[in-house]
């Protein structure tokens, strides 16, 4: 299903589905608790004129769901030919308080003067299993209140009269064999009910007599705060100013931060890297966590959500925001990945975004010896970070401060986490989360952090770090080899066992190329790079009927369809787009691009993958990770047109 459009303004984040409905709302952190039912019903739209009820969802409208080009504003179109009707919200999370606000433009289609009811639906669920929350009607500021414990969500609205909404009715949903107050809605009339209890969800009425052919506006907000007085003063103040004016100030800031980095944003594709770089923005709490995915509706096909931070994810979403000069999203990160580093000086699988630690498949156990649960390239790809960080703002000030605390511990970490046999780092689970072994790819981002970390030694006058850091990379780059099979390509990697054997995993893996290419410090012309990129090319590269580049061979992710050998990535195709970028084949990078280009949603969104025929988006939508590398590729090749 997915989310066509996300909005966010660090604290409060709204997912919209294909419906344009409020299908996920996060509040006080970016992606943490999910304050909807999003499981089941979304938050409904329904609109009652001539007699005649519908709801938005209800398959008889024409849905068009899309993004403004440059700020985060939903920019929505429902249309009824039945009712002569046409709906265009434009939507957006304030940026001065945590509220949602929907800005409704009802358009009468017909050449006579009809009166149209707008109803909006709301069914949160504070509560962990939809108990003991409250929705109450407040008369005195006329405003509906949903509220369990510090969480308050006070719903209401006004049309462009400054007129506020004329019924309301708040009762049960989903408990007691009742299937929720929005039934209420069908007549055009609501009961008035002021309050209930347990599992709730509540309906608001907005009326006006519209002219043929003429316009009405309404605005509808729902403010999540901690207390009800909070609440109930940005009420106050929304039902005085003008929402118009509310709307432009949020576009202004949109267009303010596309163009606040120092680096000028190229005219290559660029509505599709603007809208990455919003939804990667809109995925940023603001205390520093950066969020893999919003987009709950994954939790219906499996056991958790994509809800969390991985370090990984983090650090290349935040790689083409650094590129172009917006650099406070990814302080905010360092200091959080400082913040959660074990004492050891690693990163665990993954973190909440209030820096508790993630839940996790990863034993501490493997055979019959005692094992780290964590994938060690999260560790190198954020110390890579900060060097890239530093090479692109030169903030000085910064990394002394993040230096001893954070560079070092990680740094020494690596270079002790290595076996003596092999000269290679020991085996942890690889970057698909999915094998423990010694990777390709691990042992390429160690490489490339440990001789980030040796310029950061020198940067903030400690020459003697940076020579043993330097040192160390330079010994496991000199052992790289041993992850470079018979068939002329970059294994997957090995398993060094407990007798002293060594377990080949040779799988086709797209970051077989990607590590040693981007991380490993290897020549353009090294055989080994070349021969490696016409194995992918030849047996993971258009080898499904929709085409791109799959993870590796075999990859059973989501795979429904198993006469193919796996589902097509966002990922793994634009990063072989960047490989062939960088060795000057600019076509076949601009074809790998395209690809990914006509897989967009309308809004712009990027799904994690797609069906290997019908080239349907599959996993979660949008994925954080696919639109930095829709950044980093647009940006690689637009050196070249």
């Amino acid at each position: 299903m997915g989310r066509p459009v996300v909005l966010s303004n660090g604290q409060l984040f709204v997912g919209l589905d294909e419906n344009g409905l409020v299908h996920d709302f996060y509040y006080p952190y970016v992606g943490l608790e999910n304050l909807t039912t999003a499981r089941s019903t979304q938050h409904k739209i329904g609109v009652w004129v001539d007699n005649e009820f519908k709801w938005t969802d209800d398959g008889s409208w024409d849905i068009l769901v899309t993004f403004e080009t440059d700020a985060m504003l939903s920019n929505i179109k429902l249309h009824s030919n039945e009712l002569a009707l046409t709906l265009l919200l434009q939507d957006y999370i304030d940026i001065d308080t945590n509220s949602l606000v929907r800005h409704i433009t009802i358009t009468n289609e017909q050449d006579r003067s009809r009166n149209v009811r707008l109803f909006m639906h709301q069914v949160f669920q504070i509560s962990r299993a939809g108990r003991a929350d409250t929705a109450i009607y407040v008369p005195d500021e006329n405003y509906l209140l949903d509220y369990k414990g510090r969480y308050c969500l006070l719903i209401a609205g006004k049309n462009q009269d400054g007129q506020s909404f004329d019924q309301f009715a708040v009762g049960n949903y989903g408990i007691e064999g009742k299937a929720g107050t929005y039934l209420d809605a069908i007549d055009g009339e609501l009961s008035g009910n002021a309050v209930e209890h347990g599992g709730v969800d509540s309906v608001i009425r907005f009326q006006k007599d519209i002219e043929g052919g003429q316009d009405a506006v309404f605005d509808y907000w729902v403010i999540a705060s901690s207390s009800q007085s909070d609440a109930q003063a940005t009420h106050l103040e929304f039902m005085r100013v003008d929402m118009e004016k509310r709307l432009q100030h949020v576009r202004q800031h949109w267009h303010a931060w596309l163009g606040g980095g120092t680096v000028e944003i190229p005219e290559f594709q660029r509505e599709s890297l603007e809208k990455s770089l919003l939804i990667i923005k809109a995925h940023c709490d603001e205390r520093g966590a950066v969020l893999a995915s919003g987009d709950s509706s994954i939790f219906n096909y499996g056991r958790d959500y994509y809800c969390y931070c991985w370090p990984r994810d983090a650090a290349y979403a935040l790689w083409p925001l650094i590129r172009l000069g917006h650099y406070a999203e990814a302080k905010l990160f360092f200091e959080f990945a400082r913040d959660t580093m074990h004492k050891d000086g690693y990163l665990m699988h993954k973190y909440q975004p209030d820096r508790a630690i993630g839940s996790t498949w990863h034993p501490l156990i493997h055979g019959r010896s005692k094992e780290l649960a964590i994938q060690e390239d999260e560790t190198a790809s954020t110390i890579f970070m900060i060097g890239e960080y530093y090479e692109s703002s030169k903030d000085k000030t910064f990394i002394e401060n993040i230096y001893h605390t954070f560079v070092v511990p990680c740094a020494n970490f690596m270079c002790k986490f290595i076996d003596e046999q092999t000269g290679l780092p020991h085996a942890s689970y690889d970057l698909w989360e999915e094998k423990f072994l010694t990777s390709t790819y691990t042992v390429s981002t160690v490489i490339a952090a440990l001789e980030a970390a040796a310029k950061l030694a020198v940067a903030v006058d400690e020459p003697a770090d940076g020579v043993k850091w330097k040192k160390v990379a330079e010994s496991i780059k000199s052992h790289l080899n041993k992850l470079y099979c018979e068939e002329n390509y970059f294994i997957k990697g090995f398993l060094l066992q407990p007798d002293g054997t060594i377990k080949y995993d040779k799988t086709l893996d797209i970051s077989n190329l990607y590590g040693p290419y981007m991380y490993a410090g290897l020549t353009l012309d090294d055989e080994r790079l070349t021969s490696t990129a016409t194995a992918i090319e030849n047996r993971i590269k258009n080898v499904t009927p929709s085409g791109g580049v799959l993870r590796y061979e075999n990859d059973n992710y989501f795979l429904t369809k198993h006469q193919y050998s796996g589902n097509p990535w966002i990922v793994s195709t634009l990063w072989l787009a960047q490989y062939y970028a960088t060795v000057n084949q600019i076509d076949k990078a601009k074809e790998m691009l395209d690809w990914a280009l006509a897989r967009q949603l309308p809004s712009g969104a990027l799904s994690e993958q797609f069906d290997p025929e019908s080239g349907s988006p599959q996993g979660v939508t949008p994925l954080v990770w696919s639109h930095s590398e829709m950044v980093n590729t647009i940006l690689d090749i637009s050196r070249y047109v």
